[in-house]
């Protein structure tokens, strides 16, 4: 089931790795180095950290589904750029599912609570912090415009606070992932963001 939710959060967040490169006006080489980077670069950090062989290098799935995605961005790109605020839905269910499944994964080897919070956070925002460097824009994590950090920082938390109340399984994992959906779901919504330094007044 695990690997299902990772498959479905891989393949979305290619999408929007892939976008990013008509934007761009990439190539079709450009597209799909975005693609799997954003799909996979937060979990390949993550493991790499943990000093376990990345995920990714395992299942040919995991390489292959931003392959997929890019495809589709290629053809039907224009198709795809109108359901975007649908995909910004799956975008952030993505989000809430990474960071719980990455917070669990380096509890289950062993990392304190904090450190396993910060590798959730990680598998789950540091995808799109390589896609924009590369990309050439400023990462989005660092003006956090309609909260995505904050809700994957306290998705992670919420997993490792239920780890240390002894809750584990589906359920401690699908409450956190929740909590984070929603707050990024209504980010979206109202426009909340992170606030900024006294005196100083947002540029958009």
């Amino acid at each position: 089931m695990s690997e299902l939710l990772d498959l479905v959060g891989i393949f979305i967040f290619a999408l929007t790795g892939a976008l990013m490169g008509v934007r761009k006006r990439l190539d079709v080489v450009g597209m799909l180095v975005l693609a799997e980077i954003t799909a996979l670069g937060g979990g390949v950090v993550r493991d790499l950290i943990l000093n376990v062989p990345p995920i990714a290098f395992q299942s040919l799935g995991y390489v292959l589904t931003p392959v997929l995605a890019t495809v589709v961005v290629v053809f039907w790109h224009p198709h795809v750029a109108r359901v975007l605020p649908a995909i910004m839905v799956l975008d952030a269910a993505g989000l809430g599912v990474f960071c719980a499944l990455g917070t669990e994964k380096a509890l289950a080897l062993g990392l304190s609570p904090l450190h396993a919070a910060l590798l959730g956070v990680t598998t789950a925002v540091g995808g799109g912090i390589l896609r924009d460097i590369l990309a050439g824009e400023i990462p989005t994590l660092l003006y956090d415009r309609q909260l995505y950090a904050v809700p994957a920082m306290l998705g992670s938390g919420l997993r490792a606070v239920l780890f240390e109340a002894h809750l584990q399984g589906w359920v401690a994992t699908l409450a956190a992932a929740l909590i984070a959906f929603v707050l990024r779901i209504s980010a979206m919504r109202y426009g909340w963001r992170a606030p900024l330094a006294r005196g100083v007044t947002p540029s958009d």
